[in-house]
């Protein structure tokens, strides 16, 4: 039986922490950034893990 691959737009854009959470970067930062306020913009750089209910569905498109 061939291994499974990976999907590789999915490990480009998730990782996973030493505790098999999923980690994954903050939508709304590339563009119209003009009228969003500074504090906005610094929250939303700091990564966040994905929800008990996507972390599954995302573990095993990545092969983990």
């Amino acid at each position: 039986m061939p291994k499974m691959k990976s999907h590789r737009g999915a490990s480009k854009r998730f990782k996973i922490t030493g505790t098999g959470k999923v980690k994954r970067h903050k939508a709304y930062k590339s563009h119209i950034l003009t009228k969003k306020s500074s504090k906005r913009k610094m929250g939303l750089r700091q990564g966040t893990t994905l929800t008990h209910a996507d972390e599954k569905r995302m573990k095993n498109v990545l092969d983990v």
